[in-house]
């Protein structure tokens, strides 16, 4: 799959409001004094199975994940609080084969140049409501997150955690070049999101990196 017209958003948060909300067997990383949550918002386009041909895949869609940081079994990964789709089938897949937290949504993207701008409204009756409302403009210049900075921390994350059914946190792995990254600001308009998810994030506005994408492969889940 290819993760394109990416905007990452991220808020420092106290870890005591967000260890309650991963297990005890992952660890929740602390970066310059603190925990952080972020809302990451893009595309996914040409998703498929690696047995299915190209002409079969999935017709490009948004989604808007809300994570935090956590390490286990020695790796650093992300734990999602909430995943929005604008496709059925991913939404089941997530669910059903990777047990991570997704829910149906109506999202549109409109990124052109040094514009991004997105819009949720979560319509999964199996959570709380949510939307969210952003847009950004783009800064000129490209560069990778450079090793040791807060920015790679937040962004270069190659697996995430979660539960399966017997309630044993597993591990996803995913594989992808380096984000190519440029800075941004952005305006949001709405957001219930991180308040569905139970968190208050501190009162700043967040840091702010937008991507035109990387492609992408996951792999199957792992014990820890």
């Amino acid at each position: 799959m290819d993760w394109i017209d990416t905007l990452f958003l991220h808020w420092p948060v106290d870890a005591d409001a967000l260890r309650p909300l991963i297990p005890r067997d992952v660890q929740l990383d602390v970066m310059e004094g603190g925990a952080w949550i972020g809302i990451v918002a893009f595309a996914i386009a040409g998703a498929r199975a690696r047995v299915v041909p190209p002409r079969f895949a999935l017709r490009t869609f948004g989604e808007v994940n809300v994570r935090t940081y956590v390490t286990g079994g020695g790796k650093a990964g992300v734990w999602f609080l909430s995943l929005d789709a604008a496709s059925r089938a991913t939404v089941a897949a997530g669910r059903g084969l990777l047990h991570l937290p997704y829910h149906d949504a109506s999202i549109t993207t409109a990124c052109a140049g040094a514009s991004y701008a997105y819009r949720l409204e979560r319509t999964d009756a199996r959570a709380a409501p949510a939307r969210f409302a952003a847009q950004a403009r783009i800064d000129t210049g490209v560069r990778t997150a450079t090793p040791g900075s807060l920015e790679h921390a937040l962004v270069e994350r190659y697996c995430f955690f979660t539960t399966d059914r017997r309630g044993r946190t597993v591990r996803g792995d995913v594989v992808h070049p380096p984000w190519p990254l440029r800075d941004a600001s952005a305006a949001i308009a709405d957001n219930t999101l991180l308040t569905a998810a139970g968190i208050a994030p501190h009162a700043v506005a967040p840091l702010v990196h937008a991507s035109t994408g990387v492609a992408a492969r996951a792999r199957y889940l792992v014990a820890i």
